[in-house]
């Protein structure tokens, strides 16, 4: 090869590696399509807040700080339509005052059922042979336990034997009154009245203005009874 020919190729290679290296640069200062971009900010453009802010005044203007809930009121359609194990009954006797009665417990205490006005009134009839019935002692129990007798009588009858219904009450330790319908009770009340009708277990709540607020027929549970007696 000729001394002409060695230096062409020489500048030759040299100029291919000058483009080379160019175009490589260039393509490494690309930003990758998975980098974000980045904007810079000059110091007198971020404003940040006073420590001193006011804390109530933030909370109603920022949205993502949440609104204190307010607490539902339950409404009693709600409650009823939400019944699985009971149903109301006697709905025709909603918001009409409450038959009064008298009736003795199975100590021999005489009760009038007008005697509680000004309070709530939970009547349920029931039967230590009714599965049901059995079923929502527990329950009844821890009503009574939780919640003051100042504001919620608990009134259960049933038409058994007196001996069969305090032997019952002394196996559950119930604390709440029991007492023997003698079959004089008023309609809608009376044991076999609502037996024959609706059967057993049958709860009446009345309100503290002795008006009938519901009456279910069935197994309630025991926060089925709480919602009741806070419905509106």
């Amino acid at each position: 090869m000729s001394r002409q020919n060695k230096r062409c190729c020489g500048v030759t290679t040299i100029i291919y590696g000058i483009v080379l290296i160019a175009v490589v640069t260039c393509i490494g200062c690309k930003k990758r399509p998975e980098e974000p971009t980045q904007t810079k900010h000059h110091p007198e453009q971020v404003q940040s807040k006073p420590v001193t802010e006011n804390i109530g005044e933030s909370a109603k203007t920022d949205t993502n700080v949440p609104a204190i809930a307010t607490i539902p009121k339950v409404r009693l359609y709600d409650v009823i339509k939400a019944a699985r194990t009971w149903q109301p009954v006697y709905t025709s006797l909603y918001r009409k005052p409450a038959p009064d009665f008298i009736l003795a417990d199975i100590t021999g205490k005489v009760h009038k059922l007008s005697d509680y006005r000004g309070k709530d009134v939970l009547l349920i009839f029931w039967a230590t042979w009714c599965p049901p019935c059995r079923m929502e002692v527990p329950d009844l129990i821890e009503l009574r336990r939780t919640v003051s007798e100042d504001k919620l009588a608990m009134l259960a009858i049933s038409n058994e034997r007196p001996d069969v219904v305090k032997k019952f009450v002394a196996d559950q330790m119930i604390n709440y009154t029991i007492f023997l319908d003698k079959g004089n009770m008023p309609a809608p009340f009376g044991f076999m009245r609502i037996y024959r009708t609706t059967g057993v277990p049958c709860s009446f709540f009345i309100n503290a203005e002795g008006k009938i607020k519901l009456a279910a027929s069935g197994l309630l549970s025991l926060d089925e009874i709480k919602a009741i007696l806070q419905a509106e």
